[in-house]
């Protein structure tokens, strides 16, 4: 009897156990279930959940990896260390000391992402009597690409357990939440710890550490760990760093969204296996450049005429929004949940578009949220909802118009 079975039948002789959600969920994870459909009435696919959620963190891993790569590039950068790199390809980056610097320090957060969060998974299972959810698998990588490499582990754990528990379980789990729970959990941190989410000192490891010996007069050829779209927001000078850096994500930010070269690798995998809506992504940056042509109009007709005393990504090319910031990252991987986004074809292109156009509204108008495609993906998750609805009824009204026309 081989070990599969020996589990099966171990998992049989205890059907009865609260336990046994979480012990499916590791027998399932490890090997497909032994029990298979017979009738006629079940629809058979080689595609379920889980395997879709693992399609997803494959399209993931190439941020995951080139942010470990920047993580460690940008602290030896900032020390002085290293020469700035010669472009995407350029010899200073691509080197081990980088990876395990990066390593170092995203590899807990992908740890406690996925401890915590499927430690409560399988906690409400076991509580509420149902299988463990797949639905965690992408949001626990999700959740270390979206935050500061040095932010504290123990925030990190809080703030997955809100985003899990107010985001998803509370509604009833996977399928049912209206909320992202990633973005959840980056709302949640970016308003309990805001100086750990903005700043100059949180984007690039050490930076605390660099500002000391500074400070104790040690010589240090330091740069700013201030984000491109934060430099910006305060109209501060961003020498050193051209548009090519912003593209590959030689730059500081987030653990996985700086390189959007890659992010575009992904939406494409991802529209190739029909897993992220290419109607969501594309209008999403529709949206955006539709207000960033509307802010650069106001700008060239002279309604403002000191951009740098009042809203300075106002003068920011229109074009330029989306290599700056999170715009492409939050498109492709966020407002393409399949659960919180709109599911009705043309609610999912009024759906993309209001998103894109907020984030450029919030990022513009309020300096202090300058990364406003996350507050953007929660308001329009709220209301998707109410956007199918009125897309249906308007099908509805038109099909009825035509019975009618017909009927006479």
């Amino acid at each position: 009897m081989g070990l599969k079975q020996s589990l099966h039948n171990f998992k049989v002789k205890n059907k009865d156990k609260k336990w046994l959600p979480g012990f499916n969920a590791l027998f399932t994870f490890l090997y497909t279930p032994n029990e298979t459909t017979h009738g006629g009435t079940h629809i058979k696919a080689v595609d379920d959940l889980k395997r879709t959620m693992n399609t997803v963190i494959m399209a993931l891993v190439p941020c995951l990896i080139f942010g470990m790569f920047n993580a460690g590039y940008q602290h030896y950068l900032a020390l002085g260390e290293i020469e700035a790199a010669n472009g995407f390809l350029g010899a200073s980056f691509w080197t081990m000391d980088n990876f395990i610097v990066g390593l170092w320090q995203v590899l807990p957060l992908v740890v406690v992402s996925y401890g915590v969060g499927l430690a409560v998974e399988f906690l409400f299972a076991v509580i509420k009597g149902h299988e463990v959810e797949e639905g965690y698998l992408v949001t626990g990588m999700l959740v270390p690409l979206i935050v500061p490499v040095d932010i504290p582990l123990w925030m990190l754990a809080v703030a997955v357990v809100f985003g899990v528990v107010i985001g998803k379980e509370i509604f009833g789990g996977t399928g049912m939440n209206i909320l992202n729970p990633a973005l959840t959990i980056r709302a949640f941190l970016f308003f309990a710890y805001p100086t750990w989410m903005s700043g100059d000192k949180v984007w690039v490891h050490g930076a605390v550490e660099r500002d000391q010996m500074i400070a104790a007069g040690q010589n240090v050829d330091a740069i700013s760990g201030e984000t491109i779209l934060g430099a910006y927001a305060q109209n501060s000078s961003l020498a050193g760093i051209d548009y090519w850096d912003m593209f590959w994500g030689l730059i500081p930010g987030s653990v996985g969204e700086t390189s959007k070269f890659l992010i575009i690798i992904g939406a494409l995998f991802l529209i190739f296996t029909k897993i992220g809506s290419w109607r969501i992504m594309l209008s999403t940056i529709i949206g955006a450049l539709v207000m960033g042509l509307i802010f650069n109009g106001v700008v060239d007709a002279g309604w403002i005429s000191d951009t740098s005393k009042f809203y300075g990504l106002m003068s920011v090319p229109f074009w330029q929004h989306l290599i700056i910031g999170s715009i492409l990252f939050g498109a492709v991987y966020m407002a393409t949940d399949p659960v919180t986004a709109s599911q009705t074809n043309k609610g999912k292109w009024i759906y993309g578009f209001l998103i894109g156009f907020i984030s450029i509204m919030i990022r513009v108008f309020n300096p202090a949220y300058p990364e406003g495609v996350f507050l953007a993906i929660l308001l329009m998750n709220v209301f998707a909802p109410t956007i199918d609805h009125y897309v249906v009824q308007g099908n509805v009204k038109r099909r009825l118009k035509r019975v009618k026309v017909k009927a006479a």
